[in-house]
């Protein structure tokens, strides 16, 4: 294995922890505020408003840089791990590795411009976002597959496409929804009629 991978294993903890961070504080401030209502809003309506909007826009770019970071050190790893068990091509890695740098750059749009104030750049940013994400996991989990048993585990290779399947599944009503939607504001109050465009 790598050398340097022992001290870099922190890393994707890191970024699980702080993107929850981002989106807990995020909410609490809106919530306290009184900016969103507390059960189950959007994630970009509790970062759409001061000063929540601050710190979920702060926290989401760190996030895409850690996400950033634990992709490369991915592709690294299997890149390693490739010159001795050439298990997949190195272009499918590149590739895969392109792919979630993509994820990446929609997260830092969607960080960037806010749900109201820029609605089709957030919406274009969220989609690449997740669209990305989607793809990326998919593609990690058939690169363990191919890995296995060398590498992974059947167990961890199972749970990753698991992963993979839920995403696609809560991919497809997330676009059919939000095509169904135009946001022009979060607080609605009982009787108020829609303006339609």
């Amino acid at each position: 294995m790598l050398c340097c991978m022992p001290g870099v294993a922190f890393v994707p903890a890191l970024l699980v922890s702080w993107s929850s961070a981002a989106f807990i504080i995020s909410y609490a401030i809106a919530v306290l505020e009184g900016h969103v209502e507390p059960l189950v809003p959007y994630i970009s309506d509790t970062g759409t408003k001061p000063p929540e909007s601050g710190v979920f826009g702060f926290m989401i770019n760190i996030s895409a840089l850690l996400g950033v970071i634990t992709m490369y050190i991915r592709y690294l790893l299997i890149e390693k791990q490739n010159e001795s068990s050439h298990f997949v091509r190195s272009s499918c890695n590149m590739f895969s590795l392109c792919i979630g740098l993509m994820g990446c750059i929609g997260m830092g749009i969607v960080a960037t411009f806010q749900e109201l104030a820029v609605p089709s750049v957030h919406d274009i940013g969220a989609l690449v976002a997740f669209g990305s994400g989607v793809v990326y996991i998919t593609l990690q989990s058939i690169i363990s597959y191919k890995s296995c048993p060398q590498w992974n585990s059947y167990f961890v290779c199972h749970i990753r496409m698991a992963i993979s399947a839920i995403s696609c599944i809560a991919f497809i009503p997330m676009i059919v929804f939000a095509s169904q939607i135009s946001m022009t504001k979060i607080d609605w109050t009982p009787g108020e009629k829609v303006k339609s465009y």
